[in-house]
């Protein structure tokens, strides 16, 4: 299911109690907000099945949800291990120079001399600011610092230009 229009948020790590809630491991950042995005697809080896979040909390740094059709601790303990995703539709949308992590990845990196770097494979939170993993002849870590080292942000074609030392 490598489709840019489908997002993994998360996955049911648990479950919650006897009435059929799950615990959830969430992406998203506040990790209740992947409450806020319904229905969910859920995902395992070849299967697929499309759940609605009836109601959900952050429960102790957890996050928990009660989901439609789910109503007992066995048909929650089945659901263990599934991967959630949503629909990037389902996202809101983004202010200018604000990008989802989901559209960078796959892009092609640049310098600002047009000597190609490879693609964006992944992004990582430091703390300091994140940091765009870039996968070519040889894997780089450049900050993702907009107007310094990330230069510009091309969706439409797929490119990203950095001010960045290709020997570096």
């Amino acid at each position: 299911m490598p489709d840019k229009e489908l997002i993994n948020v998360g996955e049911i790590s648990g479950v919650f109690g006897i009435k059929g809630w799950v615990k959830v491991f969430s992406y998203t950042d506040k990790r209740e907000n992947i409450l806020r995005y319904a229905p969910w697809l859920l995902k395992k080896a070849d299967e697929t099945k499309t759940v609605n979040v009836l109601e959900g909390a952050l429960q102790g740094g957890a996050v928990v949800a009660r989901l439609d059709g789910i109503n007992d601790r066995d048909q929650a303990a089945a659901l263990m291990g599934w991967t959630i995703f949503i629909r990037f539709g389902q996202l809101p949308k983004t202010a200018e120079d604000e990008y989802y992590w989901s559209d960078l990845i796959g892009l092609t990196v640049e310098t600002v001399e047009g000597i190609p770097l490879g693609n964006v494979e992944n992004l990582l939170e430091t703390g300091a600011n994140d940091v765009v993993i870039v996968k070519g002849e040889r894997d780089r870590a450049i900050p993702f610092l907009q107007g310094q080292t990330i230069i510009r942000i091309d969706l439409p074609s797929q490119k990203m230009i950095v001010d960045w030392d290709p020997d570096f």
